[in-house]
């Protein structure tokens, strides 16, 4: 794997969506190929980002810290545990990355894409994913399944508009970057879910194999 630069992989969706999951799945799936993986998440991934996920999923706070601390948690995250990876070759599987926040603090807490993209530019200017699934249902089927699944963080206690309205800049990104982010319809069964995520794994394995051999071969 030396010199050669892992595959960063993120998913996405409205909580209860299903995107979690299938994150372990995937991970494992990706191992049984051969290739080591990272499994991570956002907010969090590093000490100092799982106490700003604390504070962020449970403290009311202005919106415009909300999206400083993600960015904040971001940073860490990227410079100290998501880049590093990659460098060495290994695959980064992450819960969520800079689409939730066009998502949810853009579109959700009605911020705008415009703050979120001066951000992005700043935080991580050279680093997307090389592939986002968005895992899509419809509100109701979203807010059922949280409803039978654990204690409500504050983010997850918000009203259907907000969460209309998140959806709605999720599908936004998915028009903008077609060939990165690929949008799963997650009221299918699980199987009929792991089948397409696995397919299109196939191909990104394939891919990035035939891009290591060619520069070996260079």
């Amino acid at each position: 794997m030396q010199g050669r630069r892992g595959c960063f992989i993120t998913l996405e969706g409205l909580d209860g969506a299903g995107k979690s999951t299938h994150v372990q799945w995937l991970v494992e799936h990706i191992q049984s190929q051969g290739i080591p993986v990272l499994c991570t998440r956002e907010p969090g991934g590093t000490a100092l980002g799982e106490q700003l996920r604390q504070m962020v999923l449970s403290q009311p706070m202005h919106l415009k810290t909300e999206t400083l601390l993600m960015f904040a948690a971001r940073c860490e995250h990227i410079q100290t545990v998501i880049q590093p990876a990659l460098r060495t070759g290994k695959w980064v599987v992450c819960d969520r990355f800079t689409d939730a926040s066009y998502a949810y603090q853009g579109g959700g807490r009605e911020l705008g894409a415009e703050a979120i993209a001066a951000l992005e530019q700043w935080v991580h200017p050279d680093l997307q994913p090389d592939r986002t699934w968005l895992f899509d249902v419809p509100l109701d089927v979203a807010r059922e399944r949280l409803a039978r699944s654990r204690d409500l963080d504050r983010f997850e206690k918000e009203g259907d508009a907000f969460f209309e309205r998140t959806r709605r800049a999720y599908h936004e990104r998915a028009q903008q970057c077609p060939g990165r982010l690929r949008v799963v319809d997650s009221t299918r069964p699980m199987e009929a879910v792991r089948a397409e995520l696995r397919g299109q794994a196939q191909e990104l394995i394939a891919a990035w194999r035939a891009f290591g051999s060619e520069e070996a071969g260079a």
